[in-house]
């Protein structure tokens, strides 16, 4: 523990420094003495740590999305390079300074909280030991050391004796059940909070050795959290808890409204988007029109969430633009088409003609026809009209081998040829020259 201690001596006066400055505010309502000032002093160093470390979790979550992303072209790598080690971390290292990812951004947060987790680990350890440390001297320890939470001292430990436990003023019933509910508490928070991020915030149409991997953590970390947790004082776990329960929070919000593209948060997050577009009539902040203006640019290589959210903008007369804005518009700027590319409103409103039954073809063949030889007659001369009056004609020209002879078979019709079906033929009336 001394080692600990030396090595964590930086950052030790500073955690301490801060729980006697929130213990300050919280004893003038609850009391010095009482847990509530000494517990919620511990909440809000949490509170106050992880505020800090909001840049951090953000890098977190772009690093994470980014190794979903390359675990396709990883996959190659390992499988062409599978025999030779060296040539795989070789492309590995290539892979990722191309694409500017760093594997250990996901790790940053909990490497950042670690100091703080042991000093505060040292701090309440001190005040189990009886010893002052940082700036917490003889009478704030005493405060210290009569704080109790639900019955429990906050240095006390699942695993202390009897002796240890009454020497603190409480009882090891009263302890050991405090202790359980907390760690049960708090690793069923780290549970849940890695489960959410793989059954909803994970691209289902890739199927990578990295999701293994996030299913075997759903399940190792909640068993250390309890492993440990019977070795971790009170005041501890209380730290644990706090952080698991706002990084629940934080993954909850995260998901509901920045999920990762092709995973089930981001269908319910695009349905939500259209139906709230479609009533507003258009996007609502920054974040909303960087989801639109990333979706805009894929093109062809939309999801099957994204194409139906443009599909459902352009049937709603909305137009999606490059910059993320959503207009009404009659001309859609963005339609989506399988191939990416754009359409007219009069294309997208373009309706194929109604089939017509049998019956009703027929009766329109019919009345086609009685149409057309209505019209023929008309054109013929009538039987009670005169003739014309006769003019010479000239002799009819003999066919040459370059002018083949009128054929009357079946190359022109009766019709064609001015005779009339049945009965005697009509005299043509001579042309005029």
């Amino acid at each position: 523990m001394d080692t600990i201690a030396s090595l964590f001596s930086f950052i030790t006066t500073p955690v301490s420094w801060v729980i006697v400055q929130f213990h300050k505010v919280y004893g003038a309502v609850f009391g010095p003495d009482t847990g509530w000032a000494w517990g919620l002093s511990i909440v809000s160093l949490v509170i106050l740590i992880r505020i800090c470390l909001i840049p951090l979790f953000v890098k977190q979550i772009k690093a994470t999305r980014a190794m979903q992303t390359l675990q396709p072209e990883m996959k190659k790598i390992q499988e062409r390079y599978k025999n030779d080690k060296q040539r795989q971390s070789e492309e590995m290292m290539k892979l990722y300074k191309e694409t500017g990812t760093n594997p250990l951004s996901s790790c940053l947060p909990i490497l950042a909280q670690s100091p703080f987790f042991f000093a505060l680990y040292h701090v309440l350890n001190g005040i189990a030991s009886g010893k002052t440390i940082g700036v917490i001297n003889d009478s704030l320890l005493e405060s210290a050391r009569k704080a109790h939470i639900f019955g429990a001292p906050l240095a006390a430990k699942f695993k202390d004796g009897s002796s240890t436990i009454e020497a603190l003023g409480a009882s090891v019933t009263d302890v050991r059940v405090v202790t359980v509910i907390m760690i049960v508490l708090m690793s069923a928070s780290q549970f849940f909070t890695q489960r959410q991020l793989m059954t909803k915030n994970v691209d289902t149409s890739v199927k990578t050795p990295f999701m293994q991997q996030q299913k075997m953590l759903m399940y190792v970390f909640p068993i250390m959290f309890a492993i440990f947790g019977i070795n971790f004082p009170v005041g501890v776990l209380v730290y644990w808890l706090t952080t698991n329960v706002w990084t629940m929070g934080q993954q909850m919000y995260v998901i509901h409204n920045n999920p990762t593209p092709g995973s089930k948060a981001q269908a319910a997050y695009l349905e939500r988007l259209y139906k709230r577009v479609t009533h507003h009539g258009g996007t609502r902040g920054r974040g909303e029109r960087a989801i639109v203006k990333a979706i805009v640019a894929k093109g062809r290589d939309r999801n099957e969430a994204e194409r139906k959210f443009i599909n459902g903008l352009s049937k709603a007369g909305f137009a999606a633009q490059a910059d993320g804005t959503i207009v009404k518009s009659e001309a859609r700027a963005v339609e989506g088409t399988e191939d990416g590319g754009t359409t007219t409103a009069a294309a997208a409103k373009r309706q194929q003609p109604k089939r017509q039954s049998k019956s009703q073809r027929q009766s329109g063949v019919k009345a086609a026809g009685e149409s057309a030889l209505s019209l023929s007659k008309t054109d013929e001369p009538q039987d009670d009209e005169p003739p014309a009056a006769a003019a010479p004609q000239a002799a009819p020209k003999q066919p040459t081998a370059k002018q083949p002879a009128a054929k009357t078979g079946s190359g022109r019709s009766k019709a064609q040829s001015g005779q009339r079906k049945g009965g005697p033929q009509r005299p043509k009336s001579p042309s005029k020259k």
